[in-house]
């Protein structure tokens, strides 16, 4: 029988960000440093695939530090970022740290602490729980940062007369949302303080932009991520709220529920800021099986971004 066509359209940008790039790079460049094992705090990055690939090559994952073995063992900080006390620990215990915290992500750490040191209760917007909001609330002492995840937490909070109040904001979040937080903050608290430059990263709005355009004109869209990346799980909502009433977060093909998408005839896909190209186009490679397809890319946005590895890494100069 001959196969229904299937017309693909390819959100770009998509998938490995700089921050990404530049974590992974880390491990390996460790690994080629100090040879296996290296420690690896946390999923360097939240994909499988990512993770699994750099155990291969003789990272060894822990999420607590007290995993690592006493010694000079070389620990590597997650892309999300880490408390301040993680650091410390490592230091005192003797243990080479190398920070793979993603620079936007360090950006936040450095405003929430321009702004505790000015005398300002810092109110993030994030979602409990995850790694980089752990990590950016752990950069204060207890009490000087506090975690706003909706507009009703905004009208819920329970600031003291006269508190001087700053802002800060998760950098994969979803970007409408957290307009909608921030816009509550500002009528309830109108002297707030801001950032400087948005918290949320570059890729994350670039994707959703990409997924805004796609999203309308599809009978279904996929994005390519792992359940615990907050950038994926917003491209997919982001996606819905767009029209695309079939949107599915997938690790990779084997994941793809295909009960979901027999009538199709156009699918959006993308990949979350995680997720490498080589998931993308396997799951390509399975639409292909079953359908005749046609893919066409459709871009909102170039990125040239890069950022170095971390200093005790690079490479001497000739």
């Amino acid at each position: 029988m001959a196969k229904p066509p299937l017309r693909i359209l390819l959100c770009s940008p998509r998938g490995f960000c700089a921050g990404v790039v530049r974590a992974i790079d880390v491990v390996e460049a460790a690994l080629k440093r100090f040879g296996p094992p290296v420690y690896v705090r946390h999923e360097i990055v939240h994909n499988r695939y990512v993770v699994e690939g750099l155990k291969a090559k003789g990272a060894v994952f822990i999420e607590e530090l007290e995993e690592a073995p006493d010694g000079d063992a070389p620990v590597v900080f997650s892309a999300h970022g880490v408390p301040r006390s993680v650091p410390d620990a490592a230091r005192a215990r003797n243990l080479i740290s190398i920070d793979a915290t993603c620079p936007l992500v360090t950006k936040v750490h450095r405003e929430a602490e321009i702004h505790h040191r000015r005398g300002r209760l810092v109110l993030l917007i994030g979602h409990a729980g995850h790694p980089e909001v752990v990590g950016t609330m752990g950069q204060l002492p207890a009490g000087a940062i506090m975690l706003v995840e909706t507009e009703g937490d905004v009208a819920r909070l329970h600031v003291p007369e006269g508190v001087d109040l700053a802002y800060a904001t998760q950098t994969t979040l979803s970007v409408d949302d957290t307009a909608g937080v921030v816009a509550a903050l500002k009528f309830r608290f109108p002297a707030i303080h801001g950032p400087h430059k948005e918290d949320i990263c570059y890729a994350t709005t670039n994707r959703q932009e990409a997924v805004k355009r796609v999203a309308p004109g599809c009978d279904a869209m996929i994005v390519v991520g792992a359940e615990n990346s907050s950038n994926s799980q917003r491209l997919r909502e982001v996606a819905e709220r767009a029209g695309c009433a079939k949107s599915r977060l997938v690790a990779r093909a084997a994941d793809i529920d295909w009960t979901v998408f027999g009538d199709i005839r156009t699918l959006g896909v993308t990949a979350g800021a995680s997720a490498p190209e080589v998931l993308v186009e396997e799951v390509i490679d399975a639409f292909a099986e079953r359908y005749e397809i046609s893919i066409e890319t459709v871009s909102t946005a170039d990125e040239n971004v890069f950022f170095p590895l971390p200093r005790e890494l690079r490479a001497p100069a000739a």
